[in-house]
């Protein structure tokens, strides 16, 4: 399996290290990286008070919103949490910039990977610097994203598939978890917002998409 959240807490395996039954994988995200994203795009935008969240319905989503908040207060940032209904992403984005944020930070969820074109443009068209979840969703035209390579888990995935067709038990198998993150910056995205990203935050980046 690929799955974008904690399998364990999705009742899929027992446990990441021993899954103990007929499932094993690679996990995409457990949305831990929240709160790093969220430290990102407050360096990104210093004067950014107010950040928006988006949320997918998933199992994964009390997890997330539980770290958001923390990050947040540790950040001083006000925080407004705003989940998206049945892929209603105009009427979510309508609700975000009802409440004024300086940005927004996507969660993690299979969905907003799926629907990244309409993300990335309704965040063009309501002028909100934005950070996603994946790299490719940055290099796809959103502002900036940090997390794992896509690819790299996807043929992590494969080379699972080809173990287990030659025999390999899943239960002996654990389940994987990235264990590299990339921070990308899309300076042109960048540019049509009028930002000016700080250098001490270019310097991090893995990539800059001129």
């Amino acid at each position: 399996m690929l799955v974008d959240g904690d399998p364990v807490a999705m009742g899929l395996v027992s446990s990441l290290a021993r899954p103990e039954g007929n499932v094993t994988g690679v996990v995409l995200s457990t949305g831990t990286l929240t709160g790093k994203r969220l430290e990102l795009l407050k360096e990104a935008i210093p004067g950014a008070v107010r950040i928006a969240f988006l949320v997918a319905e998933d199992p994964g989503l009390q997890r997330q919103v539980e770290e958001a908040h923390q990050a947040a207060s540790s950040l001083a940032i006000d925080l407004r949490v705003v989940p998206v209904h049945a892929a209603d992403y105009d009427g979510a984005f309508a609700t975000v910039a009802a409440q004024g944020p300086s940005a927004l930070c996507l969660g993690s969820s299979s969905l907003f990977f799926r629907d990244s074109s309409r993300i990335i443009a309704l965040a063009a068209k309501y002028r909100l610097p934005t950070i996603y979840e994946l790299p490719v969703q940055a290099k796809a035209g959103g502002l900036m994203a940090y997390g794992s390579n896509i690819w790299a888990i996807a043929q992590l995935a494969l080379t699972y598939a080809d173990r287990m067709f030659r025999g390999a038990k899943p239960a002996d198998l654990p389940v994987e978890r990235p264990t590299k993150f990339e921070l990308v910056i899309n300076l042109r995205t960048a540019k049509e917002l009028g930002l000016a990203i700080p250098q001490r935050v270019l310097l991090r980046a893995d990539e800059l998409i001129q």
